[in-house]
């Protein structure tokens, strides 16, 4: 189970978060439960979740993969955009260093594909970041099969992270690529804002009968679709944290799953 950042920003995802300290708080509390994989981008806040990871953890635990992404840019609350122009991308990738306090990044991610920018190269820009010893993995956020397969035959990927739940599964073909070629699916939006925790149906029932909440039962749903997948639910509370982490322990029957995916 992994921990995404992207909650502990202020509303719209802009600026601070009321309590700078509690949001480290959740961050030092996701290391001692487990998780071994948090993942940020510098468009959250932006720049807010990066400094408050480097703040809270760096140096970083050896088990600790801190992942984030570039190419996306904010002009205010709510407000997304992409450039994944090569010259911003290695710029970003500059200023994610800093903030995460290293001279690596674990696994740095293309966090859009932008319609004004050959995909070739902004992946490009990524590879040759790899090559200058600046990023050790390449991922790519928010593609297609073709675009996955594309950025392959430029660099080694290892990850994919696209929209992906219980109630949301329009990247099923995606997924099933990053299974037959082994790479990693980080489902972004994996409760589909709160669609689970409303439970109907099989998930309240199912949900029910193991005594967890219909947010737990999704998750564990999730880690049971595929063994290459790596949810980040996130929150900005420790005790959301810390129900979010134990859905990992839920074990489902073959026909709940099927159930579950009706």
């Amino acid at each position: 189970m992994g921990f995404g950042s992207m909650r502990l920003t202020g509303d719209g995802v802009w600026g601070d978060p009321p309590d700078r300290e509690e949001a480290k708080d959740v961050l030092r509390r996701a290391v001692e439960l487990g998780v071994n994989l948090i993942d940020t981008a510098d468009s959250y806040g932006p720049e807010v979740a990066e400094r408050l990871i480097g703040e809270a953890l760096a140096p970083y635990p050896d088990s600790l993969v801190v992942a984030t992404k570039g190419g996306l840019v904010r002009g205010g609350p709510g407000d997304w955009s992409a450039d994944c122009r090569p010259e911003h991308l290695k710029e970003a990738c500059e200023g994610s260093l800093r903030r995460l306090r290293v001279d690596r990044i674990d696994l740095y991610q293309l966090h859009t594909v932008d319609s004004e920018v050959p995909l070739a190269e902004s992946v490009g820009a990524l590879a040759e970041l790899r090559e200058e010893g600046k990023v050790r993995h390449v991922g790519l956020s928010n593609v297609n099969v073709e675009q996955l397969a594309e950025a392959r035959s430029i660099v080694p990927v290892v990850s994919v992270q696209n929209r992906y739940s219980l109630s949301d599964r329009g990247h099923e073909a995606v997924l099933e690529a990053c299974e037959r070629e082994g790479l990693g699916f980080v489902p972004w939006f994996p409760l589909a804002a709160g669609d689970a925790a409303r439970g109907e149906g099989a998930v309240e029932r199912v949900a029910r009968e193991h005594d967890v909440s219909p947010v737990q039962l999704a998750l564990a749903w999730l880690l049971a679709r595929s063994p290459v997948m790596l949810p980040i639910p996130g929150t900005s509370s420790v005790e959301h944290l810390e129900e979010n982490v134990a859905a990992a322990a839920i074990e489902l029957e073959e026909s709940e799953l099927q159930a579950l995916a009706a």
